[in-house]
């Protein structure tokens, strides 16, 4: 047990780096086992080196562009703070050399994270094909162990950085601990940036590549030439693997750094004493310890179906889950109960308040099982074990591709019924339990078990690049296709399970670090202020809605141009390459073609979407003021959400009607339906249509919507009330024009 006073910089910082520790020797076994592994000889080891050298040669292309954003930024983060008339409330430091130094550690450790990640599943994906060999079971611990690798990056990398940074500031300060720790929060901000900024970026790019290559081999393979699906013929199919992991890894990773450190700052920076400000530090770091145990009770049989391959998975992270409300129970005891009065306790005002412990620790429940009831969800939503996806495909069996088309923008419009009602509720619940601080921890508490979580959404992308590499390799037998399949689909259930459940942490995150913005603007009584009825408020909450729409659509329309090159590019090798539609030997195309093609126009289309992200919420506070950004803020994650969920969910589930007959070949009607039949060549369009939905402009949406909440909070000193920066504000408006409008003419023309 420990009292108040008990709670140090050191005390903080012990959980959580230990638990950075746990995940370290996590990665370590886990790359062991990945090395051990066979890659087998011939062909597929050529296919993978290319795999491997176009998911880097990307990654150095994309990070080479963002090194001049991110220099900007922290000028721009430095000459804004270091210039205001005075600190924060409370404080006496200003807070702009700090804020930069986090947010250069944050963007290096989210790109690294990716990096990390990419690396291993470039390297894993060879190995769970070989695996698939053996049996189903050790393809599936192949892939998951190099998906893990992600997952445990990710927590590392978050864990380490911020509790280093947090010691840093907070035991190395002028003033008394508990001033030296809130201004080491409030710096934080800045690390919680940087890994929004990289992830945004690594997720519009990312995915701009992986569906302009998959519509790409998909229209002009599939649909035109009539040929398999990764087959060796298509000029596409290294691009398409490519992509999977450029976007499904380590845009994923970034994606949930960026979650994950940014509910541990924002529960943070709205505690009102040390007990609460340690409670997040320290259910991370116990998150950290239950998912390395978890992760090993994942395993499967040879026989096994999609059920038991879903249920396999479901293990590992229900066992987390469980493991994570026993270590939260702990930590509530021993930060909450010091022996004394346990009823009260003083805030940073010295005003004596409840304890509610207790009751933080319900919150950290309702937001394990939130995570885990969203992520059921969508998965009914997208697994084709269920009535939605079938009922896809059944559509197209009477009416062909628009039908198909209907039935799947009508499921994934219903799909958003079940994830807002859930974290409706837990909005509710947690606020009544412990305000917007038990908010803020349920966020924490959802994304706890991250490492196992996350493994389950990047092993999808290894199990779908390990059949695209049987699929072109000429001596890979028939069953370790059929294997690699049952794989790719599970892989594809878990990752619109994965998406569901980034953008359910997403809201509650980014709902959190709203909330830690509004309590750090300096204007008076700014929480009353915010009332719908207010129409500089209402005005926020309209531009907010109408900018995941935006963001959505520009990121489509790039998918569109950037496919439009790769169909030609495509249709020009089939049309001058002589034998190669025939498959004639001695007859090869030029794969590497189409990946320099795809990362050189996903990176520049990257550039508009991130410029508007970035720049319109600090045009929006200083031209109109706090209560019009605080507007924005809400309507964007209002918006955000039910865009998000129902783009993912539907391109999911046209996805998986696709292979719910490629894998079962139902009955329908009376009819079994095949490959290659009319209802089969259907999904496949309706596949193409929501491949942009569910890669590209659906998992976008979280980011920004997170992007947006922690650049006002990291900015927060800056924003006065209503027109009182207008100046600013209108220099503002115009660097957007110009900036915008000159990518836009860079990029279009």
């Amino acid at each position: 047990k420990m009292k108040p006073e008990d709670i140090t910089p050191l005390a903080v910082a012990s959980v959580p780096f230990v638990g950075g520790l746990v995940a370290l020797v996590m990665i370590a076994v886990l790359m062991g086992r990945v090395r051990a592994a066979s890659e087998g000889s011939g062909p597929q080891l050529f296919i993978a080196k290319q795999i491997s050298e176009g998911a880097t040669s990307f990654l150095i292309t994309e990070y080479s562009y963002l090194l001049p954003y991110v220099i900007s930024v922290a000028v721009f983060i430095v000459a804004v703070l270091e210039t205001q008339d005075k600190a924060p409330d409370g404080s006496e430091q200003l807070g702009g050399w700090q804020t930069m130094i986090c947010f250069f550690v944050g963007a290096a450790l989210s790109a690294a994270a990716g990096w990390a990640g990419m690396k291993v599943a470039t390297e894993t994906n060879v190995k769970t094909m070989e695996s698939a060999k053996l049996g189903l079971n050790p393809a599936l611990q192949i892939a998951f162990a190099g998906g893990a690798v992600m997952g445990f990056c990710v927590v590392a990398f978050g864990l380490l950085g911020v509790t280093v940074l947090f010691y840093a500031f907070s035991a190395g300060g002028a003033y008394s601990d508990e001033r030296n720790m809130r201004d080491a929060i409030r710096f934080l901000s800045g690390f919680g940036f940087g890994g929004s900024s990289i992830a945004l970026f690594a997720r519009v790019a990312g995915g701009i590549y992986t569906k302009a290559a998959d519509v790409g081999a998909d229209l002009v393979g599939k649909v035109e030439e009539d040929i398999p699906e990764d087959d060796v013929r298509n000029p596409a199919t290294v691009a398409d693997n490519v992509g999977d992991n450029v976007g499904d890894v380590a845009g994923m990773g970034a994606d949930l750094f960026e979650s994950f450190v940014g509910s541990i700052v924002a529960a943070a920076t709205l505690a009102q004493n040390n007990r609460e400000l340690a409670l997040p530090f320290w259910i991370a770091g116990f998150g950290v310890l239950a998912a390395a145990i978890g992760f090993w009770t994942v395993s499967t049989k040879d026989d096994a179906s999609q059920n038991d391959l879903l249920h396999s998975l479901h293990r590992g992270i229900y066992s987390s889950s469980l493991l994570v409300v026993a270590l939260a129970a702990v930590c509530v005891h021993i930060l909450f109960s010091d022996g004394g009065d346990y009823d009260d306790q003083f805030n940073y005002d010295g005003v004596m308040t409840a304890n509610k412990g207790w009751e933080y620790f319900g919150c950290i429940i309702i937001g394990l099982v939130s995570g885990v009831a969203v992520g059921e969800a969508t998965e009914y939503a997208t697994s084709y074990a269920y009535l939605p996806v079938q009922s896809i495909t059944e559509a197209g069996s009477v009416g062909g591709a628009a039908t198909v088309v209907i039935q799947g923008l009508g499921v994934g419009m219903l799909s958003c019924v079940p994830p807002t009602i859930i974290i409706t509720v837990a909005i509710i619940a947690c606020y009544e339990l412990g305000g917007v601080y038990g908010i803020s921890v349920s966020a924490v508490g959802m994304l706890s078990t991250l490492g196992v979580t996350l493994a389950t959404d990047a092993y999808g992308p290894i199990a779908d690049n390990a059949g695209g590499i049987a699929e072109m390799s000429p001596d890979v037998p028939e069953d370790v296709r059929k294997r690699t399949d049952m794989l790719d689909a599970l892989g594809n259930t878990t990752a619109a399970t994965g998406k569901g459940f980034a953008i359910g942490s997403a809201v509650l995150t980014a709902l959190s670090l709203m909330n830690a913005f509004v309590q750090l603007v300096p204007v008076d009584n700014l929480v009353e202020k915010l009332t719908i009825t207010d129409p500089l408020v209402l005005a926020g909450v309209l531009i907010g809605t109408m900018l995941p729409f935006l963001f959505g659509a520009l990121t489509m329309l790039s998918v569109r141009k950037a496919a439009g090159a790769i169909i030609v590019e495509v249709q020009r090798q089939f049309n001058t390459i002589p034998g190669l539609r025939e498959g004639k030997e001695g007859a090869v195309c030029d794969h590497m073609a189409c990946v320099r093609m795809c990362t050189v126009s996903s990176v520049k289309e990257m550039i508009i979407p991130g410029l508007v992200a970035v720049l319109t919420p600090i045009t929006v506070g200083l031209l109109v003021g706090a209560r019009c950004l605080g507007g924005l803020l809400v309507g964007s994650i209002a918006g955000g959400f039910m865009l998000g969920v129902m783009m993912s969910n539907a391109g999911g589930a046209w996805d998986n009607s696709k292979k719910y007959i490629e894998n079962e070949f139902p009955v329908i009607n009376g009819v079994k339906v095949l490959k290659k039949s009319d209802t089969h060549k259907a999904c496949v369009v309706g596949d193409t249509v929501g491949d942009p939905f569910k890669d590209t402009s659906g998992p976008s949406l979280n980011i920004l919507i997170k992007l947006m909440a922690i650049f006002s909070l990291t900015l927060a000193p800056i924003f006065r009330d209503s027109w009182e920066t207008y100046v600013e504000g209108i220099i503002m408006l115009i660097v957007e024009i110009v900036l915008v409008g000159g990518a836009t003419y860079y990029v279009w023309w």
